[in-house]
């Protein structure tokens, strides 16, 4: 079958009904945007982060992954959210993690969708791993307290995730932060909680293999450890399809340093947010959110990575 032909799952795979004892890493949508305080869309970015996947080949030629050759990989479809109701749909995406992957040992890669998600996402962690490490990249702490007077919303989870005992704050670690702030400590609030906060202008011009993963690595040490990406961390002149962008962001190449440097970590899930296809005239956006997730899964434990005498750059 060639690339643009055939049903749009994920990388081409098989499309799956959870549970299955048979996949043990599954990519499942999210098509949720009714948490979204800016631009709309994001419900439509698993369909074109899937459409966009087509593109992307089996082996990772840089690390030398295989990891198709190393465990079962399927596409679940879409979580059945309720779109009228943001809290019926928290509600919805909890149980189903809960029921449907965490609980038969599956690793979820997630395909957003506005970043609400991650807070039910970690509420069905937390019955299974307890409270774990966090790796977040992001234009955006995303750690209000309220937005129009509303507990739950994209900008709001990881507020909630620190009041509810979801993270253990000694091991989460925002990346790319930058922006404007609706008050001048925006960001002092995750520190205090003990996070370590990278803003954006840490990243400049420089390579994020050494020093940052490397002490990342070492402080996440060898518990659980989540990684939420918001595709709104670049700069908008590589990924134009958001809600909410902002000038100065990280390079793609940063984005690839920051997720192969978690390699070795007991990584027990990710997702990817926050596309808005109505923004991003090119695909490109779609193009490299689907790429970052077959970098997401190439980390994953158990990831088996050829090997030969030939000296590889990275």
């Amino acid at each position: 079958m060639p690339r643009f032909g055939g049903p749009t799952t994920m990388f081409r795979l098989p499309s799956v009904q959870l549970p299955s004892q048979d996949v043990k890493v599954c990519f499942v949508g999210i098509p949720l945007d009714i948490g979204t305080s800016n631009r709309p869309g994001t419900r439509y970015g698993p369909r074109s982060i899937r459409a966009e996947s087509c593109l992307i080949r089996p082996y990772n030629m840089a690390t030398r992954a295989a990891p198709f050759d190393s465990f079962q990989v399927a596409d679940a479809g879409d979580v059945p959210i309720n779109t009228f109701n943001l809290q019926k749909s928290v509600d919805i995406v909890t149980n189903y993690y809960d029921e449907r992957i965490f609980k038969h040992g599956i690793i979820p890669l997630t395909l957003g969708g506005d970043h609400t998600l991650v807070l039910p996402i970690l509420r069905a962690v937390r019955k299974h791993y307890g409270p774990i490490g966090l790796i977040h990249v992001d234009a955006h702490s995303d750690i209000n307290d309220t937005m129009f007077g509303e507990k739950l919303a994209h900008g709001t989870p990881f507020r909630r995730a620190v009041e509810e005992g979801l993270l253990d704050c000694e091991r989460v670690v925002q990346i790319g932060l930058r922006g404007t702030g609706y008050a001048a400590d925006d960001f002092d609030w995750a520190r205090k909680q003990g996070f370590r906060v990278v803003q954006a202008e840490e990243c400049w011009h420089r390579s994020l293999t050494t020093p940052l993963m490397t002490e990342v690595r070492d402080q996440m040490k060898d518990g659980p450890v989540y990684l939420s990406f918001d595709i709104d961390s670049l700069d908008p002149s590589y990924a134009q399809g958001t809600g909410t962008p902002e000038i100065g962001g990280l390079t793609t190449i940063q984005a690839l340093e920051i997720i192969r440097g978690l390699k070795g970590l007991k990584v027990i899930g990710c997702d990817l947010v926050e596309v808005s296809p109505m923004y991003d005239t090119s695909g490109n956006t779609a193009l490299l959110a689907a790429n970052l997730l077959f970098e997401m899964l190439c980390i994953l434990p158990g990831v088996k990575y050829r090997t030969n005498n030939v000296k590889m750059p990275c």
